[in-house]
């Protein structure tokens, strides 16, 4: 059996990943990188510096799940996007871990993006879309974008393909995760603040409208939002209330977005991947909102939504096979 292996060193995980040639998941292990009380975020030297200690460690761990005799193929991801010019030094370790495997295991090596990962880890986990042309949203803590998808498939039917991507477009200051962060943390949520902002939404009051959404066309902003956010902290909003208030706003952002490229495009399916996208509260909004316009939307599933190396081994698998 061929095994291909991923390895992803992304702001705040370091992730590694094998499946299996059929496409099933054989390891999925991921090491949040540490970040003091109080901080909204790591330094690129830190967060490199973690990473070049956290991958040895879960490579030896997977060595002892999976036969490294049987792998094939490893991707890493190299840079953010797949754009000229797209760089970020946390991308530097994976892309180098994966060099040294791949040279001594005499096996292909598949250089990919994050965000190829993510989109990649998606559609595997979603199952769809099914259309070869399709919105996606990545939502994360670096990246809030808007994103026209073409798939072509490469040989095999169980094989992920190629893809063709098309910024449409998305924030022009803060990203959603960092919107999320920021309030977050001011509340008192230990960082990465995701998670204990939407168990404090749900305990609270209804929230929505206290926080409006700033969206013109394919550009949406939350610094504006999250100024609103922290004047409601200050004024003695009930925490809950402001956390429900935060997520209303970003899913309202988000449904104005997509609206416009749906029609602009005529499209009828969509893909909703990162960290931000595991929030079941955003999910539930784009879904009721969306379906009801006709269209199809896919989240990936939420182990999957949060940054992980199962997509970049997948396109290792599909483009190294």
């Amino acid at each position: 059996m061929s095994i291909f292996l991923g390895i992803d060193t992304s702001c705040y995980t370091s992730s590694v990943a094998a499946v299996s040639e059929d496409g099933q998941l054989l390891a999925d292990l991921r090491r949040v990188l540490r970040v003091d009380p109080g901080e909204r975020g790591l330094q690129q030297s830190e967060a490199v510096f973690q990473h070049v200690q956290n991958v040895p460690g879960l490579l030896e761990e997977l060595a002892g799940l999976v036969d490294l005799g049987q792998v094939s193929g490893i991707g890493a991801s190299a840079r953010p996007r797949p754009v000229p010019g797209s760089y970020m030094p946390v991308f530097t370790v994976s892309a180098g871990q994966a060099r040294i495997i791949s040279r001594m295991l005499r096996v292909p090596l598949v250089e990919t993006s994050h965000q190829d990962g993510h989109l990649t880890a998606g559609i595997w986990s979603a199952g769809g879309p099914g259309q070869a042309k399709f919105l996606a949203v990545h939502l994360s803590g670096g990246t809030t974008e808007l994103l026209l998808v073409e798939r072509r498939p490469g040989e095999g039917g169980n094989r992920i393909g190629e893809f063709q991507i098309t910024l449409l477009g998305g924030t022009t200051d803060l990203h959603a995760g960092q919107f999320v962060d920021r309030v977050g943390v001011r509340l008192g949520i230990p960082f990465p603040a995701g998670p204990g902002l939407e168990l404090l939404a749900r305990r609270g009051p209804e929230g929505r409208g206290l926080i409006p959404s700033a969206v013109k066309g394919y550009e949406l902003s939350f610094s504006g939002p999250e100024s609103q956010a922290q004047r409601l902290i200050e004024r003695g909003t009930p925490p809950e209330q402001v956390a429900r208030a935060v997520e209303a706003c970003i899913a309202k952002s988000l449904l104005k977005l997509l609206r416009h490229g749906l029609a602009e495009y005529g499209l009828t399916e969509v893909l909703v991947v990162g960290g931000v996208a595991a929030n079941q509260f955003i999910r539930g909004e784009l879904q009721g909102q969306l379906e009801r316009d006709g269209v199809k939307v896919y989240f990936a599933d939420p182990r999957f939504s949060s940054d992980n190396a199962v997509g970049v081994a997948l396109l290792g698998r599909s483009r190294a096979g």
